[in-house]
């Protein structure tokens, strides 16, 4: 099989396991108080650590099945931004929160057939990409950005 098509195989189901995900958000996702990181933790099942910065903090939460969610929090103490990477792909509704359904009209209006790449509506940056067991994304909200933070510190 032709690697492209592969890749617009596995972004088409990509697509369509996140689109399934029925649970409901846990705080402290993308354009929430990071005062329910924990609670993450908790659903997630797994561990957190903290790492401050001069402009964030990012509080990483490591499950046992290899994946790393990383919440970067503002001064403030918002979440302005998330990324994963691991085996598979967190549950993005959750990680979404309020955003998941922006960023799944913006996946059907691309179109199932598309491979993973960067999608952006009204100040909503998605990047994804990868293949079966590494997985990566980041998602982040423009005009949430803590002044002097760029884009390529969020990994």
């Amino acid at each position: 099989m032709r690697p492209i098509m592969l890749r617009q195989i596995l972004g088409s189901g990509l697509v369509l396991l996140s689109l399934g995900v029925s649970a409901p958000p846990a705080g402290a996702t993308l354009g929430e108080d990071a005062s329910s990181i924990r609670a993450d933790q908790a659903r997630m099942q797994g561990t957190l650590q903290i790492t401050g910065a001069a402009k964030f903090s990012v509080h990483e939460i490591r499950l046992s099945s290899g994946i790393a969610v990383r919440q970067y929090v503002s001064p403030s103490g918002m979440v302005f931004a998330v990324s994963w990477q691991g085996p598979s792909i967190p549950d993005l509704q959750q990680v979404l929160g309020r955003y998941f359904d922006q960023y799944s009209e913006t996946v059907r209006t691309r179109g199932t057939g598309s491979a993973p790449g960067v999608s952006q509506q009204t100040g909503l940056v998605v990047q994804s990409g990868g293949h079966m067991r590494a997985f990566f994304g980041k998602v982040y909200v423009q005009q949430m950005l803590p002044h002097g933070v760029l884009v390529e510190e969020i990994q």
